[in-house]
């Protein structure tokens, strides 16, 4: 139960702060009391205001910067505070990279009793702007007002861009995002001020009801375009109209598609995909090597940093050309088909049936002939009839996703004895965790963290394990 916290207790002076939390807040304390407090950064000092507290620790909020930081730095991006979407724009880049390596570095010794010392450095990311490759937008009546919008007609309350943290109903109207290179900017802008001018409606999110929903923008390494508009209860003849709008004023959109989602969540995965214009998908391209990406497929959201993590991932398997590989959590097929050159056969398995098949695609466009895919749950299909039918092997490849592998999975492992796990992980704390059920046979021999995603805590590590004798 929350403690109500007493007003003569609700402000602490001179904090100093001192580490950084998994989620990205500053840590200080005061006492005992340990304090989680957002937009804090290590060498802060901060008067503070208790949000939320607990027997032993507490959230809370700056209210006075009383010392900066040398790592803080100031925000480039002016919706930075409300938007959620990079929580670390206060610090500089550097000082990323070393928060960074240090909450993997503690996750698998903490966790995973992992000997850490000889641990490579993280991999930065050679672009800390415009490096993701999909966004997707929110419209809404409901905007977020901020100190900026003073000015706004009180019945112009619609809004494109993203949702505030803790607000599942409002939406910050973005101008300029600096995660996605144009034309993201220039086509989400065009298309607000189109639907305005046309007067479309914007989605209430707690009524389930108006035309505009969701906007989706796909871009590649190749130079190609999706575009996805996702509409709730369009009136007659509005599509056709939001949509040629788009494919006259950028004729650079190579996938120009269209959903009508009616369901109470935003997901379109059970959706039917219209395509207006041009194809259902677009190419992506790494090391000679072409990949179809559509609507729903997954594909890594940093595509040139993705390249470096797949390197990694084949230079830690070793691979020599004689291997069976099992590659787990496989997706569309990505680190398979990549590794599939450096292999004798690589096995794919994913619970997502479209992403499969997505995988079987990708093979075939590139004339890949030594990989095969299985849907279903990993724990049921990497049974030991499954092995008997293709054979024990050499290296097995996993990136499951943030929950790690299912107990049953690592048992399977266990029991396989592959001379080889390269285990790559988005998240540090789960994957020690694994390591640490594993560690009765098998040793960790190499660590290598990759920054994936600049601004934000999260962080990509790709430990190899070997095989004890």
């Amino acid at each position: 139960m929350r403690r109500k916290i007493p007003q003569d207790k609700k402000f602490i002076s001179d904090v100093s702060v001192f580490d950084i939390a998994e989620e990205g807040k500053g840590v200080g304390r005061q006492d005992e009391l340990v304090l989680f407090i957002d937009k804090a950064i290590p060498g802060d000092v901060v008067d503070v205001e208790l949000m939320r507290k607990k027997k032993n620790f507490g959230e809370a909020r700056v209210v006075a910067l009383k010392e900066s930081s040398a790592y803080r730095v100031e925000p480039f991006c002016p919706h930075f505070g409300v938007c959620g979407g990079c929580k670390w724009q206060h610090m500089s880049y550097d000082a990323q990279l070393i928060y960074k390596q240090k909450s993997v570095e503690n996750a698998l010794s903490r966790i995973g009793k992992i000997d850490t010392s000889g641990m490579d450095a993280i991999l930065p990311s050679k672009e800390t702007a415009y490096y993701r490759n999909k966004l997707e937008f929110t419209f809404s009546n409901k905007r977020w007002l901020t100190s900026v919008d003073e000015e706004i007609n009180p019945e112009d309350m619609n809004a494109l861009g993203f949702h505030v943290p803790g607000r599942f109903d409002k939406i910050l109207a973005i101008d300029h995002c600096f995660l996605q290179a144009d034309p993201s900017n220039t086509i989400r802008n065009s298309v607000k001020l189109f639907a305005d001018q046309h007067a479309f409606s914007f989605y209430d999110l707690r009524a389930h009801e108006g035309v505009l929903r969701n906007l989706i923008i796909r871009t590649s390494s190749t130079g190609e375009v999706m575009v996805i508009v996702v509409f709730a209860y369009p009136e007659e003849g509005q599509v056709e109209l939001l949509m040629n709008h788009l494919k006259s004023s950028f004729p650079s959109i190579t996938s120009l598609l269209y959903v009508i989602n009616q369901k109470k969540n935003d997901t379109i995965f059970d959706q039917e995909i219209e395509v207006f214009h041009g194809r259902d998908f677009i190419y992506e391209e790494m090391e000679g090597l072409q990949f179809k990406v559509g609507a729903k497929s997954f594909y890594q959201t940093n595509s040139a940093q993705a390249y470096e993590l797949y390197k990694i991932t084949r230079d830690f398997a070793q691979l020599k050309g004689d291997e069976l590989v099992y590659d787990l959590y496989t997706g569309a097929g990505t680190i398979a088909n990549f590794v599939a050159r450096n292999a004798k056969e690589v096995i794919g398995v994913e619970y997502v049936p479209t992403a499969i098949e997505d995988a079987k695609i990708n093979s075939e466009l590139n004339n890949i002939t030594n990989t095969k895919f299985y849907a279903g749950d990993m724990k049921d299909v990497l049974n030991a009839s499954f092995i008997d039918e293709h054979g024990k092997p050499d290296v097995v490849i996993t990136d499951p996703p943030r929950a790690g592998m299912h107990v049953d999975v690592v048992n399977r492992l266990l029991e396989m004895e592959s001379p080889k796990i390269v285990y790559v992980s988005c998240n540090a704390a789960t994957q020690a965790r694994d390591l640490e059920l594993m560690s009765e046979k098998y040793a960790v021999t190499k660590i290598k963290p990759v920054d994936m995603f600049p601004h934000t805590q999260h962080v990509e590590n790709v430990v190899l394990l070997e095989l004890k004798k």
